[in-house]
């Protein structure tokens, strides 16, 4: 499963251009998307899911077409998981997704089969009885994933499927995607850089409606490799000083003053040394080049 971009543009009518002639390959497995709010992530997702029509350009899903008379073929292939979610507050968990299920067309022994399945890996069995509107917020969003994972798509679409989440129930939705990504596609659009660093191979960074990179995280980290510092400065007036110099991404209190972690192309005038880059590093650093 495979999808393919090609000079993809979307404009409102307001005049606005969420996304301006972009391209991109999506390959099989769990592909991250990173980009500030605004960059048009939310755009793409509603084109990936047949909701918005595109101004202009193709988009493949393994070779079919996103055009309206392939739609409904196009969505018995997918799941999506959209960034707010509201799932019939008066309906149990458990009535709320085998009515979804039904929905999506999967025989009553086998949705009730996948529900129990995924409850399980959810940590959601024991609350199946109660009302969705009795949920929290990142309860909600587990059972949002699991009415998107119960058709089994071939193309899974989820939009910070971790907000919400204390760390455990992060971890183990995210090796949740990561069992379901194999032989099949997984986008997973996140502003929790440490999520796809723990998921993912491949991702590709947005910002104002095109992609300013798309490959390995490998190669991501590699560009801002000797351009990450790690410098010390005796208080709060001089980490202000520096500031005004160079982009900062942290500011820790240490014995003796402030540790700042600190994005220069050259070594800074200060006592540093130079560090490995993380994957937030390098996202900070590509779109930086772009201000």
């Amino acid at each position: 499963m495979s999808i393919h971009i090609e000079d993809l543009t979307v404009r409102f009518k307001n005049g606005v251009t969420a996304i301006n002639h972009a391209n991109l390959n999506i390959p099989n497995g769990i592909f991250g998307l990173l980009g500030e709010n605004g960059a048009g992530k939310t755009t793409l997702m509603r084109v990936l899911t047949t909701v918005l029509k595109p101004t202009s350009g193709t988009v493949t899903l393994d070779g079919i077409l996103y055009s309206e008379r392939n739609y409904e073929k196009i969505q018995r292939k997918i799941g999506y998981l959209p960034q707010e979610i509201e799932l019939y507050p008066n309906l149990t968990v458990q009535e709320c997704l085998e009515y979804m299920g039904d929905l999506a067309g999967v025989p009553k022994a086998e949705c009730k089969k996948r529900i129990e399945y995924y409850l399980k890996k959810t940590s959601l069995a024991e609350h199946r009885k109660k009302k969705m509107k009795q949920l929290s917020g990142g309860m909600k969003r587990r059972v949002g994933l699991v009415q998107a994972l119960l058709n089994e798509p071939e193309f899974l679409i989820v939009d910070e499927p971790t907000t919400g989440l204390d760390p455990e129930e992060r971890i183990r939705i995210r090796n949740l995607l990561v069992d379901f990504s194999e032989n099949r596609t997984v986008l997973f659009s996140t502003h929790v850089v440490e999520d796809l660093a723990a998921t993912c191979n491949q991702l590709a960074i947005m910002h104002k409606g095109r992609f300013l990179y798309a490959g390995s995280m490998k190669n991501l980290t590699e560009e801002a490799q000797g351009k990450i510092w790690i410098c010390k400065v005796p208080d709060e007036r001089k980490a202000r000083e520096v500031e005004q110099k160079y982009r900062i991404t942290s500011k820790q209190y240490v014995e003796g003053g402030l540790q700042l972690r600190v994005i220069s192309e050259i070594q800074p005038e200060l006592e540093c040394m130079s560090i490995p880059a993380t994957l937030e590093d390098a996202y900070i650093y590509v779109t930086n080049q772009y201000e």
